[in-house]
């Protein structure tokens, strides 16, 4: 914890922690140590849907833990269903899911909301911004940093399409892989439920975007 700052709710920390979980999943295959700590999780079972996919995302992860065959067929997967020689099975871009094509209106609104925001694009990746998992790594540091632009963010550049997205992955033939689907799909509904009754109490905001 950093010196003069107020710990970050429980709760909120655990949404940070979803976030860049998503992310780093959809970024790459696990590694070794993540596909093992996936494996390892205690899932309370309190009859939810999330729940329930977050069981079959751990029980997919012992089944690859338990083949003895290490993260190799799972970077192959994921090169299959989400990068592609041209583009993998999903197409995981804001611009792709609302737009019908890549660096579309979607990605320039999205520009000049992160520009606004603070957001500057890593000179480390080649991907466009609209990538989900950038989305995802956005709405962790939102939330790390308390700051009340979550709900405008989510309701603008994830609700729309994240979960189709997400519901598409749900459907490849790689049993992890459609796990992840599955829970980032109940995941976006739980935020989409829960983002929208905070708005409901809490102030309006508005964010004017810069001309030019």
């Amino acid at each position: 914890m950093t010196d003069g700052l107020p710990a970050l709710k429980e709760a909120d920390a655990l949404r940070a922690d979803i976030y860049r979980l998503l992310a780093t999943l959809l970024r790459q295959a696990p590694d070794a140590d993540l596909l093992a700590w996936l494996a390892e999780l205690a899932i309370e079972q309190d009859g939810s849907q999330l729940a329930k996919r977050w069981q079959a995302l751990a029980d997919a992860a012992v089944a690859m833990d338990e083949t003895g065959a290490g993260v190799e067929p799972l970077q192959r997967a994921h090169f299959r269903h989400l990068v592609g020689v041209i583009q993998g099975d999903v197409v995981p871009y804001a611009s792709w899911y609302r737009n019908g094509e890549l660096m579309e209106a979607a990605l320039v609104a999205l520009r000049q909301d992160l520009r606004v925001l603070g957001f500057e694009r890593s000179e480390h990746t080649r991907d466009p911004e609209d990538h989900l998992a950038a989305l995802c790594e956005v709405m962790a540091m939102l939330i790390a940093s308390e700051s009340h632009e979550q709900a405008y963010f989510f309701s603008q550049h994830i609700a729309p399409w994240a979960a189709s997205c997400f519901d598409d992955l749900g459907q490849v033939g790689t049993a992890f892989y459609a796990a992840l689907g599955a829970l980032g799909s109940a995941y976006v509904e739980s935020e989409r439920v829960s983002l929208s009754i905070d708005a409901d109490h809490a102030p309006v905001r508005i964010i004017e975007r810069k001309r030019g």
